[in-house]
């Protein structure tokens, strides 16, 4: 039985993997990495015959793309999608479909799970779609597809037959057990996909993403990520374990990015992973996401281990809109965060968020003159973006402020980030301007340029870094995303 995973063509560079899928002004390219651990569950159940392929990391037409899966020929084909490109996705499932009329397309990803209905009604050639954790749905799928037997018994599942939707019982999510059972991501990608054609603006180049647990115990109201109020992790042992892999071999990589909604959510588990990379002299340089709730301790040790940078939404100085969108941190956390990473020397990845619940245009002008104090490593400025199934969503349709409900509306022509958002006194091109303004303010301030600078002439590694983002971002930097004449 053949099966292909795909990354299907959009825009150029475009990653649905990241937490808001855009075109990154700096450059980022994801690693397909949900898709790469469903491969790796598949091949581990015995289906041998599998393709991951990425026609974004190919640059691949649609035609290119349909012309590999006709010599391919798959029975199973399974299509990668995001809420800003489901059009084009459910499109280009559709020419599959059309070439492939005897093979099985399913489709994947977050939007499904909160818009499943709605999604089969924009194309009847969707034959299933996966809802929430996927691995072994499609294990599931996979195995009735081949011996011929009925869809109806696979949880997570919902499927089209006889010209009806159904709609099978939810899947319970994995366990840490079962995902220490999963083979590593890292193992996939050497057999798939080339690492060198993935870009992560702020890491070591090349690098690979891997998850060490799935899940978030926290609630923001406007986070798209696919599994909140849960936190399963993979055992210490299991996660060096799969760094000691990726040092010997995946040579070539100099930065392990741990993907995890929130990797240091646990002081115990944290120090402990830390602990063994120490042990097992695993020299690989690695960055995680991470939270300004995060102790010195735990920091230092992360250091010690080889941890470079952490990305880290700060979001809002402001108390009453943290307050409002549950963030659960407050101004003193930051500076006192941000003061043990200088201390420690960990680089910090500032993100922050304009046009919260709450925000007017003074209080953005506080946001930016906080990100200018804490002066990370580097920033990156959000307007809000308001996805279906997220609270801030749902208070968005409530109160009117939706700019719009088309899915597309998330970005510009060009892929890059777009709110949809119009609050009161601060509509959806203004919040994305003042984003685009606050980027230059941040980054062309002569004490970032000679902090930069200086970082540059002391860590030839770090040079290497800055100039391959510095050569599309600051490309970006010039060219808003929204022309301050179309205000």
């Amino acid at each position: 039985m053949r099966i292909l995973l795909l990354n299907p063509p959009f825009l150029p560079r475009y990653s649905r993997q990241s937490r808001s899928p855009c075109v990154s002004k700096g450059g980022t390219f994801y690693l397909p990495y949900y898709l790469a651990y469903a491969a790796g569950a598949l091949e581990k159940s015995g289906f041998s015959d599998i393709k991951l392929m990425d026609a974004i990391a190919k640059n691949w037409s649609r035609k290119e793309t349909i012309n590999f899966i006709k010599s391919f020929n798959p029975d199973l084909i399974i299509v990668d999608t995001s809420t800003p490109s489901i059009h084009n996705d459910v499109e280009v499932a559709a020419e599959i479909k059309k070439a492939l009329p005897n093979s099985h397309v399913n489709l994947v990803g977050t939007h499904l799970t909160r818009k499943t209905e709605e999604t089969f009604g924009l194309s009847e050639a969707i034959d299933s779609i996966c809802r929430g954790e996927y691995d072994f749905t499609l294990v599931e799928l996979a195995e009735a597809i081949e011996s011929e037997k009925p869809l109806r018994e696979i949880e997570g599942l919902s499927f089209r037959e006889d010209g009806k939707i159904f709609h099978n019982p939810e899947r319970p999510l994995l366990t840490s057990k079962e995902l220490d059972e999963l083979p590593f991501v890292s193992e996939v990608y050497k057999k798939h996909l080339n690492i060198w054609d993935y870009f992560y603006a702020s890491l070591l180049y090349p690098q690979v993403t891997i998850l060490t647990a799935r899940g978030c115990p926290f609630s923001c109201s406007f986070c798209n990520i696919p599994f909140k109020n849960s936190y399963r992790p993979r055992s210490p042992e299991n996660v060096v374990d799969e760094f000691e892999y990726i040092q010997d071999e995946l040579p070539e990589v100099r930065e392990v990015m741990i993907e995890d909604d929130t990797f240091p959510v646990s002081k115990r588990r944290t120090i402990e992973i830390s602990d063994l990379l120490i042990k097992r002299k695993i020299k690989i340089s690695w960055s995680c996401n991470a939270r300004v709730d995060t102790d010195y301790e735990t920091l230092k040790r992360m250091k010690d281990a080889g941890c470079r940078l952490l990305c880290v939404g700060f979001e809002s100085p402001v108390q009453k809109t943290l307050n409002t969108v549950h963030k659960k941190t407050t101004a003193r956390m930051q500076l006192e965060f941000m003061k043990n990473c200088n201390k420690l020397g960990l680089l910090v990845n500032g993100c922050f968020i304009l046009g919260l619940p709450g925000d007017t245009e003074e209080t953005i002008k506080e946001t930016i003159e906080f990100a200018k104090k804490l002066n990370p490593d580097t920033v990156q400025f959000y307007p809000l973006f308001l996805y279906p199934g997220t609270e801030a969503w749902d208070w968005a349709e409530e109160n009117g402020y939706l700019a719009s409900k088309d899915y597309s509306a998330l970005l510009t022509r060009e892929g890059k980030h777009l709110s949809n958002a119009d609050l009161p006194g601060l509509n959806h091109l203004r919040a994305t301007y003042l984003c685009d303004k606050a980027l230059r303010e941040f980054y062309l301030r002569p004490k970032y340029i000679f902090y930069k600078l200086f970082q540059i002439l002391s860590n030839l590694g770090e040079a290497q870094r800055t100039f391959l983002s510095a050569k599309i971002f600051f490309k970006n930097l010039i060219s808003p995303s929204v022309q301050q004449a179309s205000l």
